[in-house]
């Protein structure tokens, strides 16, 4: 389907044909789901082993009973599993709750409202505070500052992670710039990996960046491989360390989407000084973690290969999901310009983009047809993508089945929208 090249009369028939197909599609009362990234019951099962697994024994290997009151930075041995995770020692990681979403919005509050450097350091006594955000992006980060009321500054993505030459030049220019999100391994919701050059160039930000200035290293998808070669990444506190700006990256990540997505276990890792100015505060709001959960995991995966052969089920659980969506789009697209899309070979996402002016209307089509998708903007801050193009597909939670039928939908919304696009010349929705 070239449209360009199509006649008006040769647009009306295929907005007919389409029309009448999508009627069609829309009268089988569909109820499917592609909104969030969430694993699907078969990912949650292979952890079922949780349940039990501690028998009576609340004991850490090191005598800690994981039933009583401390331990703020968690037991050790989820520090070392999250260490091999993140790629850092074991005293550089915190152990929290469940949630690293939490612990993302507490890291920034922290620095917002105390400082990492001392009281003066808080973003709060020093203006306006801003955020760089590279696009398109997570959008429970763009939440976070939005609900601080700090100025989101987006940044493209290229294939290899942000562009960093438009990195460097706003936080040279800017002082008010405080921080910037990143999810360097199968970026949501691109699925771009970030190159080793890009990695170093992020590393060295702290000293040409305004006081108080952190990387937010949200490692989310770091073991989340669908193929059997994964995706490297390179160590960022390693460049850290090179360079002499440790204090400058907090890193993120969490078993959400290894384990349980409600009762897994999230940490971060950061600098000793960082990690030492956090738990001041976090000891005002919390007598320790839930420790049992902790050691539960820590027997469940013992070590990076256990969680690796972990792993490797769940990617024999959802390729095929992913595999589904793309050879769709391949087919329905591949040989014309009204969607282009990512093939990621991890993480959760599919990103695809329509033509300019028209994720709006398929996001609206699709959700009249059944299927709901992820609302056109998400993806960006304040919700406003300004192609309005993107649209996030999360294939993890429907069945391959479920899939075959949301993908005829997407795709007919897609081309129906296409053409009506086109009959009135260009303008968008």
């Amino acid at each position: 389907m070239q449209l360009d090249k199509a006649t008006p009369e040769k647009l009306r028939q295929w907005e007919q044909s389409l029309a009448s197909e999508y009627a069609g599609l829309a009268s089988q009362s569909l109820s499917l789901d592609l909104t969030r990234g969430k694993p699907c019951a078969e990912q949650v099962a292979l952890s079922a082993a949780l349940d039990g697994i501690l028998a009576g024994d609340y004991t850490t290997a090191t005598g800690v009973d994981t039933r009583n009151y401390g331990g703020i930075d968690g037991i050790a041995e989820m520090k070392q599993l999250a260490a091999g995770i993140l790629q850092v020692e074991a005293g550089e990681v915190l152990v929290g709750g469940n949630s690293s979403l939490s612990l993302m919005f507490q890291t920034v509050l922290h620095a917002y409202l105390f400082g990492f450097d001392g009281p003066d350091s808080a973003w709060s006594r020093q203006g306006q505070a801003k955020f760089l955000c590279p696009v398109p992006g997570y959008d429970r980060h763009f939440s976070i500052c939005q609900q601080l009321g700090i100025e989101m500054l987006t940044v493209p993505m290229n294939a290899d992670g942000p562009d960093m030459d438009r990195v460097e030049e706003m936080i040279k220019a800017d002082a008010a710039i405080k921080g910037i999100w990143c999810v360097p391994k199968y970026s949501n919701p691109s699925g771009a990996v970030y190159s080793d050059r890009v990695v170093e160039r992020i590393a060295a930000l702290g000293p040409t960046a305004g006081a108080g200035f952190r990387v937010f290293w949200d490692n989310a998808y770091a073991v989340h491989d669908l193929g059997p070669e994964p995706a490297q990444l390179a160590a960022i506190m390693d460049c850290c360390r090179r360079l002499g700006t440790e204090d400058s990256v907090i890193q993120f990540a969490s078993t959400s989407k290894i384990t349980f997505a409600g009762a897994g276990v999230a940490f971060m890792a950061a600098s000793a000084a960082n990690l030492a100015s956090f738990k001041r505060a976090l000891g005002v709001a919390t007598i320790g973690p839930d420790k049992v959960n902790q050691l539960r995991h820590a027997r469940l995966l013992p070590s990076m290969p256990a969680l690796r052969e972990h792993m490797k089920k769940h990617a024999q659980i959802i390729k095929p999901r992913f595999d589904c969506v793309l050879e769709h789009l391949q087919a329905a697209f591949g040989n014309c310009d009204l969607g282009r899309w990512e093939s990621p070979a991890g993480g959760y996402f599919i990103s695809f983009y329509t033509r300019p002016g028209l994720a709006a209307e398929v996001v609206r089509l699709a959700a009249e047809a059944g299927v709901k998708l992820t609302p056109a903007g998400a993806t960006f801050p304040y919700g406003k993508d300004p192609q309005d193009s993107n649209i996030r597909i999360a294939p993890t939670v429907p069945s391959v089945a479920e899939l075959e039928q949301a993908m005829k939908v997407l795709i007919i919304c897609v081309k129906l929208a296409s053409v009506r696009q086109k009959l009135v010349t260009g303008k968008a929705f």
